[in-house]
């Protein structure tokens, strides 16, 4: 019986280049291919590899090579198309040690296949418990030292009998992940950039049909003025649009770097199959009849996805609008879309493809601008993320606009917009749920968090959440035109009272702090509009301002607008204007053509522009906060906490008392001790000390009201107390000091995010209202008072509402320290501390309840680089 291995092992990954392989552990069935891989070897990478020439391999060492048990012998190859181009193995050499060696194909050397497949071979030797790679290297093999040194691991080198000796430590550093991550950062990108910058393009099904879908995007290209070749290709015509036409991709001259496909959905496989023969580098699916249409379509989409990937090509949609990219040197307008908006400095993604049209005409005719923009539609293979990737080094992109419907990889997604936030806004629409495909190669489950639990997570990320799309548009282009504030005093300069006052209200009621409006009356012009304008902005409390011009008789608008932005260019300051209802870069408004920063937005209402301005505000607050990690924790200890729970999983899942998991991370849970009569609670009082608690035992019960007697201070207040809760089994506990405010804490493993930790009051009416906040763990020292203060009831903890202030500093510190415990143990599915106390001077756990179980798979990016 052949061997199996885990399906985590399998993985489509990005090349160094932007294109793409197959990653899989090697299988008897290979041997075939494993002969045709080493008939195209040089001999001097057989030389490197062997030591000594080699011209072919016996059916023996075939054989060998190719039947590995996945435990004490590993091997794993790239595959594109049809062909293995490398493969790496170990094999076990004592406890804890195995040898490694790879080989790559001479065509493929230098695109990162070793790199990625070292990532992979590692991460499963470590599954093994494999702590140490060895390799014998010739000296004169440079490339494969390269290789090893390069990977961010403790290495170790000697040099013996004409043959260097490395010794590579598994463990995880911070080296090693930031080498993955950058390489996975650097691929990505520029897998994006091979779709956004081709330097041709076919059009495959371009018909002659006026509005077919094939034709549209093809007049669309020639229109944009395409700085490359575009080529129609159509089966039976000669020519789309006056442009010679070709009756397959392959029998195009020249070369091809984008394919958009616009065919019938069953016959997208074999164009994928023509496009990989030809060379083609990308592809844009508009063509529908997949994953939208139900199983079947869903079918053909992760087919579609599965073969272009395993050729190395990307694929944007299917069923989607098309790309763009306003880059003068390129000009690509492969949409559907006749309208694309003018060169900006604004990146827009979105999942939709029937809503793009209406997103660029909106965005058009605003007069904002966009660098490029993508419609992933069923989103198959490239995703928001993606573009993340891209636009992060996109220097023509300073601001990133979102519409998705789902998450591919919620924590891939948080761990890229926490990064790229520092640098450039990121601002998102997510809307419900979605009937449209997903990306295939992953299981994407839905998610098991409230909505308001993405709000926060996204809030951790620095990520810019608004509700519609007229508040993205809204967000977008006052982030890509004006500076951002330094705080949060806006001043307001009006010709109208009552529209001063409703931006006095907005500004209070979105947590901004107005000065008094400047009113200069119906007749000011263009003089007294600046001079208040500078005077306002020259006030070191105000960090923005509001300017209203609604003149009842139209007529200064343009000299008005030109001071206006005279003044706020001078100030460094963010001024926003509701100027004459208009909405967008109004012409006059605008510095330059295309608008350049310093351009000033207009809203149709002061309400609205204040809304933008609030968002950004807390941006520009979240952008100021030290860039941080979570601290060290010297006196924790992970190996017995690990002990533990893997002992406790042995015969499957199981709920605990974590008294003594808490413990490990520095943690005291407040002893409690069940009992089942009067006497017996009578007797834990006195062992435990007086006053003590009285309650049900059931774990649960906190969460009702009635269920718990407080303050017994002696036999008789707990037989009384006893009796009244009229329970069997009840437990006794000491009374904690007072005053306290009572929190609950807990963490749960989610199967899109990974571990999340929770925070809220514990009082029945916070319950009820759900007054949650969430962070992803781990946390830092930022993340735990950004939590403490996310819900609500917030204040209660901080003096307010006849409260005592209490030690929000021990309860951070709690915080921090559970979330480094959901982050070191994948099997705690969920751990609820209930309840914590926050007293005046530190915090007492009263419960605390875990969940384990075996993780089912590895934790969503925490697996080596993988699509």
């Amino acid at each position: 019986m052949e061997a199996q291995y885990p399906a985590h092992w399998e993985a489509d990954v990005v090349l160094a280049d932007g294109g793409t392989a197959h990653v899989r552990p090697i299988r008897p069935a290979d041997a075939d291919r494993l002969r045709s891989f080493y008939s195209r070897l040089s001999d001097e990478s057989i030389y490197f590899r062997f030591f000594g020439p080699r011209p072919r391999l016996s059916d023996k060492e075939v054989a060998w090579f190719t039947n590995v048990d996945y435990d004490a012998r590993v091997a794993l190859i790239a595959t594109i198309g049809t062909e293995m181009v490398a493969v790496i193995r170990y094999d076990r050499t004592g406890p804890g040690e195995a040898e490694v060696a790879f080989l790559v194909e001479d065509a493929h050397q230098g695109r990162g296949v070793a790199s990625v497949l070292l990532e992979h071979l590692a991460a499963t030797a470590r599954e093994r418990g494999i702590e140490r790679f060895v390799a014998d290297v010739l000296p004169a093999n440079m490339k494969m030292m390269g290789v090893l040194r390069q990977a961010g691991y403790t290495a170790q080198s000697q040099f013996a009998d004409g043959v260097v000796r490395m010794i590579l430590d598994l463990t995880p550093t911070d080296t090693a992940e930031e080498v993955t991550t950058s390489r996975e950062h650097r691929a990505e990108a520029r897998s994006i950039a091979r779709l956004l910058t081709p330097t041709s393009v076919a059009v495959i099904g371009a018909s002659r049909e006026p509005g077919g879908v094939g034709q549209t995007v093809l007049r669309n290209l020639l229109a944009a003025d395409f700085t490359g070749p575009v080529y129609p290709v159509h089966r039976q015509v000669r020519a789309v649009a006056g442009v010679r036409a070709y009756p397959s991709v392959t029998a195009i001259d020249g070369d091809v770097d984008l394919a958009v496909v616009a065919v019938p959905a069953d016959s997208v496989i074999d164009v994928v199959k023509e496009c990989a023969e030809k060379g083609v580098r990308g592809l844009v699916v508009v063509s529908s009849g997949f994953g939208e249409t139900g199983a079947q379509g869903r079918a053909r989409q992760d087919e579609l996805a599965r073969l272009a990937r395993s050729y190395g090509l990307r694929v944007v949609g299917p069923n989607c609008l098309g790309i763009a990219n306003t880059d003068p040197a390129v000009r690509l307008n492969a949409t559907l879309a006749a309208t694309v908006p003018g060169r900006g400095r604004v990146g827009f993604f979105s999942q939709s493809g029937a809503l793009g049209t209406a997103l660029l005409q909106r965005v058009a005719q605003r007069g904002m601008g966009i660098s490029s923009f993508v419609s992933a539609g069923n989103r198959a293979d490239v995703s928001g993320n993606d573009l993340l990737q891209y636009w992060e080094e996109d220097p023509a992109t300073e601001v990133i606009l979102l519409y998705l419907e789902s998450l591919g990889n919620p924590r891939k997604f948080t761990r890229l917009a926490r990064r790229i936030s520092r640098s450039k806004p990121i601002v998102v629409v997510k809307s419900g749920g979605t009937t449209q495909g997903v990306p295939t190669g992953h299981s994407v489950p839905a998610l098991g968090l409230p909505d308001t639990a993405l709000s926060s997570l996204f809030e951790q990320a620095g990520v810019i959440r608004v509700d519609d799309l007229i508040q993205l548009f809204d967000v977008g282009q006052l982030l890509a035109y004006q500076p951002l504030p330094a705080g949060s005093g806006v001043g307001l300069v009006t010709n109208s009272d009552a529209l001063g006052l409703l931006a006095v209200d907005a500004c209070v009621g979105a947590g901004l702090e107005p000065r008094p409006p400047v009113n200069l009356g119906a007749a000011a012009g263009a003089a007294e509009f600046g001079t208040a304008l500078a005077e306002v902005l020259a006030v070191p409390e105000v960090d923005s301002a509001v300017v209203i011009y609604m003149p009842p008789i139209p007529g200064k608008a343009d000299e008005v607008a030109a001071e206006l932005v005279k003044v706020a260019g001078e100030s460094g300051k963010p001024v926003v204007a509701t100027f004459e209802g208009h909405l967008g870069m109004h012409r006059a408004l605008r510095l330059g053509a295309p608008p350049q920063r310093g351009s000033i937005p207009s809203f149709a209402a002061p309400e609205e522009a204040v809304r933008a301005l609030a968002r950004v505000v807390r941006y520009a607050d979240w952008r100021r906060q030290p860039l941080a990690q979570p601290p060290a924790l010297e006196d924790i200890d992970t190996a017995l906490a690990r002990t533990l729970v893997e002992d406790a999983v042995k015969d499957g899942p199981v709920e605990i008392d974590a008294a003594e998991l808490l413990a490990c991370y520095g943690l005291e849970v407040w002893p409690a001790e069940v009992v089942e009569s009067p006497d017996e609670a009578v007797a834990a009082a006195e062992r435990l000390g007086w006053p003590v608690v009285l309650k049900v035992a059931d774990p649960a019960a906190s969460q009702r009201a009635g269920t718990v007697r407080l303050g017994l201070t002696g036999p008789d207040s707990v037989r009384h107390a006893y009796a009244e809760l009229g329970q069997d089994v009840l437990a006794v506990q000491r009374m904690a000091p007072q005053p306290a405010v009572p929190t609950v804490v807990s963490v749960i493993e989610d199967a899109a995010f990974g571990p999340v930790v929770s925070f809220g009051l514990g009082e029945v009416t916070a319950r009820l209202l759900r007054d949650q906040g969430y962070r992803l763990a781990p946390l830092t020292s930022e993340d735990a008072a950004g939590l403490v203060r996310s819900v609500r009831a917030a204040p209660l903890l901080f003096g307010e509402y006849g409260y005592p202030p209490v030690a929000v500093d021990a309860l951070e510190d709690l915080l921090v320290r559970v979330g480094r415990l959901a982050h070191d143990l994948p099997q705690v599915a969920r751990l609820d501390l209930d309840q914590v106390l926050v007293g005046e001077s530190g915090v007492i756990v009263l419960g605390a309840r875990a969940h384990l179980s075996h993780p089912q798979a590895p934790r969503p990016d925490d697996t080596p680089r993988r699509l």
